[in-house]
């Protein structure tokens, strides 16, 4: 059982919530459920990440509490307890007692004290704070505790009559990055980029996508990424113009580009990145002219991140050479302002330019300033992916059938600095020339 825990950052996370909380309030974060995958077989566990990203604590059937009383603040866990028969069939468990020596608690109990914690925990308070998005899975148990506190009134004890939202206050925490998060993400992208190039290293015209993913995912492994942070995309010909083609069982011919998005999991810290590369090692010319137009939106998009920027400036810079480049290829035809204002560029391009990126891969936080419609401003230690890519669907009898097939995305992970960005992912290579020469060398 690993116990190494940078204890100091978690605490730090729980006191930055609690100073947010109002007072006499208590926030009830839980993490998530075992799944099984089919019959008695499972599926891996992770825990639920606001509950990871305030306690660390990696089991299932977990709960916390975080009380403010004041100026007082405590962290309170519930968890399984110590079964050894249990720990015989499926594996070792902390139990409470370990659980708040190693995970900072100040008080721990079995999870089958659940109820009664809960309530005693709710007395007289005024404010719960519970999860939203997982509402409707909580509300029966939720209710059970208000059941509980109200046959306590006779005796004076209060309900909590508010509530709020604690997603929304952990979002808006979790969308700046730490050092030691930015750290973790580094690693993730290090390792990440390192599996694109062995994918690159190992393509040729007979091998099949599903070869290509299990080189992606061996080098993950290996380097201490035992999963990948989402379902790879391994795309060979048309195949890379589904956007999300997860298949990965066709063979990739000669002459197909490959479009490979994929990134791992690193201590819970997702990489999210796209290459767009040829199975025989060389792009053809019109391989080469679309690729050519994509790189250039996302140089343009990416230069556009700094502090103080809005988030939308990514995505309008990206359409703008990308509507600029479809013209010049003959894919469109018009006035580019009226193109882009018609969103007629969406037969080619239709999706964003990027994401939020951190524990989730489509990481928490809002892209506008709450309660308007203005994009909110990039600062340092935000973290977001930058996407554009042209896909030309096989079926489009509207244009030439040289470019028909014809699918090209490439991202990077980009952390946003004191006085512009950082390229988490600058190592895979990128530019055609850089491709061909990887490709060539092996």
């Amino acid at each position: 059982m690993n116990t190494e825990f940078p204890l100091a950052e978690f605490a730090a996370r729980r006191a930055a919530l609690l100073d947010s909380m109002p007072d006499n309030s208590v926030a009830f974060i839980a993490t998530a459920p075992e799944l099984i995958r089919s019959n008695d077989a499972d599926h891996h566990f992770r825990a639920e990440s606001n509950f990871y990203y305030l306690t660390g604590f990696p089991e299932p059937e977990a709960v916390a509490f975080l009380v403010k009383e004041g100026d007082e603040g405590r962290f309170v866990l519930c968890c399984r307890d110590k079964d050894k028969d249990r720990e015989i069939w499926d594996g070792r468990r902390f139990g409470p007692e370990l659980a708040a020596e190693i995970f900072g608690a100040d008080s721990a109990y079995p999870i089958g004290n659940l109820d009664k914690i809960a309530v005693e925990l709710l007395a007289d308070k005024d404010v719960l704070l519970s999860s939203n998005l997982r509402q409707s899975e909580q509300a029966s148990l939720i209710e059970s505790w208000m059941q509980g506190l109200r046959r306590q009134r006779k005796q004076g004890v209060r309900t909590p009559e508010a509530r709020l939202d604690v997603d929304a206050m952990i979002a808006e925490m979790r969308l700046i990055k730490s050092d030691y998060e930015i750290e973790l993400m580094r690693t993730a992208a290090t390792i990440s980029a390192d599996a694109h190039s062995r994918a690159m290293k190992f393509v040729k015209p007979g091998c099949n996508e599903y070869q290509l993913e299990a080189e992606i995912v061996h080098e993950f492994a290996m380097r201490g990424a035992r999963f990948p942070a989402y379902n790879s995309i391994v795309g060979g010909g048309e195949n890379a113009c589904i956007l999300h083609y997860v298949e990965n069982n066709a063979e990739v011919k000669d002459g197909d580009l490959v479009l490979i998005d994929a990134g791992c999991e690193y201590q819970m810290y997702a990489a999210d990145i796209t290459r767009t590369f040829p199975a025989n090692g060389k792009f053809s010319p019109e391989q080469r002219a679309i690729y050519d137009v994509v790189l250039a939106a996302q140089h343009a998009a990416i230069a556009q991140i700094k502090p103080g920027n809005p988030y939308d400036a990514v995505h309008n810079a990206a359409v703008a050479v990308l509507v600029d480049g479809l013209i010049s290829l003959g894919l469109l035809a018009g006035d580019a302002d009226t193109l882009i204002a018609d969103e007629a560029y969406k037969e080619y391009y239709m999706h964003g330019t990027g994401h939020w990126l951190g524990i989730d891969v489509h990481d928490v936080g809002d892209y506008r300033v709450a309660g308007s419609k203005e994009w909110r401003n990039f600062e340092p230690g935000m973290v977001l992916t930058v996407e554009p890519g042209i896909y030309v669907s096989p079926n489009n009898d509207t244009v030439d059938a040289k470019w028909r097939g014809i699918g090209v995305r490439i991202e990077d992970d980009i952390l946003v600095t004191n006085t512009g960005h950082e390229n988490l992912t600058a190592a895979v290579p990128k530019t055609i020339e850089a491709i061909e020469a990887l490709m060539d060398s092996h």
